[in-house]
């Protein structure tokens, strides 16, 4: 079952875990560190539209998207806000964010797949525009469950996203329980990079 088969069939469980989800909020203020009040930010991969809200309320202009109709309805009425549903490959922008918040985006995109996305999301930042990122880290490529997973190591990360065009501002890594619950044993590594 590809992931966006998975989250509408799945959408109300996964948005009930995930809505009221406690997001470091270190992980947040580090991100917007970068940004000024205001700014527009892209929620690529948004899912319940937590964070989204989040951004919201505290006065940047957000566009949320996802890939899952289902999530993408749940979201709206949650948020209030106008939801894109949309899947990554087909994303269209062009300097559009000043950031874009990937909170966990790309866990289930093939590796081969990845080069494509993150032109996508480059063309949509604008100039000095920021990624942030999360991904399981590990070196596990393919199926667990119903769903396809891609665990990348540090370098293999920052070296992708370079090659894409991004000048990394900053990695580490957090164990679980620190950043996320269910990805038992998981540790995650999270970017900030900025469009070259």
């Amino acid at each position: 079952m590809d992931a966006i088969d998975y989250y509408n069939k799945y959408a109300a469980k996964i948005f009930e875990e995930t809505v009221e989800e406690e997001v470091t909020e270190e992980v947040r203020e580090e991100f917007l560190s970068h940004l000024d009040e205001g700014d527009a930010i892209l929620d690529l991969g948004c899912g319940s539209g937590r964070d989204s809200l989040d951004f919201y309320e505290r006065g940047y202009d957000v566009t949320p998207l996802d890939g899952a109709v289902e999530m993408c309805r749940l979201a709206e009425v949650h948020t209030d806000l106008e939801v894109l549903c949309e899947k990554y490959e087909d994303m269209d922008f062009d300097d559009a964010f000043d950031g874009v918040w990937a909170k966990e985006a790309f866990i289930h995109v093939p590796k081969n797949e990845m080069e494509d996305i993150l032109d996508r999301v480059r063309n949509a930042l604008t100039r000095k525009g920021v990624l942030y990122t999360s991904v399981c880290e590990g070196e596990f490529e393919g199926f667990s469950g119903e769903l396809y997973f891609s665990d990348y190591e540090k370098g293999e990360l920052e070296e992708l996203l370079e090659d894409c065009g991004f000048q990394i501002l900053k990695t580490w890594t957090t164990k679980e329980g620190e950043f996320r619950r269910g990805y038992e044993g998981s540790g995650w590594i999270h970017v900030l990079a900025r469009r070259k």
